[in-house]
């Protein structure tokens, strides 16, 4: 089976999120399993001349963005059995940062046609088109309006995965008219009409054959309107073609079996030592003290409302706080002025450090995690990975990956609470501490944690599955 990964960012190459982690891991696990999975992305200024020196120009043609034609330039790179294609254009990826500019539009509707193009050119054609997110979601709609009648597009099939409904990639029709030339007639609310705009994401979910999300729990949520991001009637429609797979971790890139101070499930000695040297890298007294983490972006998304409002009954707890990661200005001012008036139990670093980020995870005993929504979540795996306990709201992917420590049957890998309220958070935190208190019994959720799989390898195969049962369905999906 042959799988194309359209993508905005993918790791090792670049990235600014979890979606990168995912382009990264899937596909090699996708290989293990005997797919022929390939990538393509744009290829950013960012990527480090590392990358860059060993890429191979392998086609070059033009892509047209209205009235104008574009250079396009593919790149490739091959690692792990995969095969990278990044798509060459300075005028549009050549810059200081990945996102957050006036002409997105322009620059996502200009990668569209390059992947369909470059199809075509590379003489590639795969069973399946997977595009994530909205940066990819008009090559499904294109795919069928225009590509299809073309020699070797026909038999292709979609499959469209949601990573965070939020950002949809809503922009003027003249996005669509101009510069996608997409026809007048499409303007319509039953395809890329969007309160008075067209929709990057809503071209996906009325054409894709198969819509994924990245947890079985917020696939059921989106279809409500307090999740839906106003697409839940457009969701619902597709409900019989929502699929929720989640996401997984690299075990290889986060292994407590590595470093100085290995610690496993049965023996954690070393990881008491990796706490040590967190507390000291980070001027805490060393202390047998919880160590509380967030690591994070600070913004409303991730629950922080939550913590603003109780951070100084936690802190009435013998623990130690500390907190990584940037976002929005008034949370980081927060979390700044908590530091400074609290400097014997907390503290905080603005900015992203991912040596810190291991070392945290690797010496931290509790990850904080209360979101308001979460498609997936990465941290809280990561964490248990490492042996620190996470302590989430049941929403999304956090729902799927925590089970509340039961002291009935010593189940459990973690610790829950079910409303967005700052008390219930509370209440679930004190908990935990008391918990802590007892080391057998914390030792044995700790070993619970450590030893729940959140590898790739059940997605992969879940993946693998779906591709199949769509590539054998004779028609492709009709809108």
């Amino acid at each position: 089976m042959k799988v194309l990964f359209a993508v905005s960012e993918c790791v090792p190459f670049i990235k600014s999120g979890g979606l990168a982690d995912v382009a990264g891991a899937l596909p090699k696990e996708l290989r293990k399993l005997g797919t022929d999975v390939r990538v393509i992305l744009p290829k950013y200024g960012g990527i480090s001349a590392h990358f860059k020196d060993q890429m191979r120009k392998v086609k070059e043609f033009t892509v047209a963005v209205g009235w104008r034609q574009q250079y396009c330039g593919i790149e490739e790179y091959r690692e792990n059995g995969v095969t990278y294609y990044f798509v060459d254009n300075e005028y549009y990826f050549a810059r200081d940062r990945l996102y957050g500019f006036v002409d997105e539009g322009e620059r996502y509707a200009y990668f569209t046609r390059a992947v369909l193009e470059a199809i075509g050119e590379l003489e590639f054609y795969p069973d399946v088109i997977h595009c994530h997110d909205w940066h990819t979601a008009m090559i499904p709609f294109l795919l069928r309006t225009e590509y299809q009648d073309r020699g070797g597009y026909a038999f292709i099939r979609t499959v469209f995965t949601i990573h965070n409904l939020q950002f949809q990639g809503i922009y003027p029709f003249s996005v669509m008219t101009d510069l996608l030339g997409i026809p007048q007639r499409y303007a319509h609310p039953d395809y890329l009409e969007f309160h008075g705009c067209m929709n990057f994401m809503k071209g996906a979910l009325i054409s894709a054959d198969i819509i994924t999300t990245v947890s079985p729990t917020y696939k059921d949520e989106i279809l409500q309107p307090y999740y839906g991001e106003r697409l839940d009637g457009v969701l619902k429609l597709r409900e019989r073609e929502l699929v929720g797979i989640v996401n997984g971790i690299d075990d290889g890139e986060y292994d407590p079996g590595q470093g100085d101070h290995p610690f496993f499930s049965g023996n954690l000695h070393g990881k008491k030592i990796n706490k040590e040297q967190l507390q000291e890298r980070l001027d805490l007294e060393k202390r047998d003290v919880p160590v509380i983490s967030i690591i994070s972006r600070l913004t409303a998304q991730k629950g922080l409302d939550l913590i603003r409002a109780v951070l100084h009954e936690m802190l009435e707890e013998d623990v130690q706080f500390i907190v990584l990661g940037s976002g929005d200005w008034e949370y980081e001012q927060f979390f700044r002025e908590a530091a400074a008036a609290n400097p014997d139990k907390v503290r905080v670093q603005i900015g992203f450090d991912e040596a810190l980020a291991k070392q945290i995870y690797r010496g931290s005993d509790v990850f904080l995690m209360p979101s308001r929504f979460e498609p997936c979540g990465l941290g809280q795996m990561i964490a248990m990975r490492y042996g620190a306990l996470p302590l989430v709201r049941e929403t999304g992917g956090l729902n799927d990956t925590v089970h509340s420590y039961d002291e009935e049957t010593g189940s459990g890998n973690g610790f829950s609470f079910a409303n967005f309220n700052a008390h219930d958070m509370l209440y679930t935190y004190r908990r935990a501490i008391r918990l802590y208190e007892q080391e057998e019994v914390w030792a044995r959720i700790v070993k619970n944690a450590m030893e729940t799989d959140n590898s790739w390898a059940q997605s992969a195969f879940k993946y693998n599955q779906l591709y199949s049962d769509l590539t054998s369905r004779s028609e492709s999906h009709v809108f």
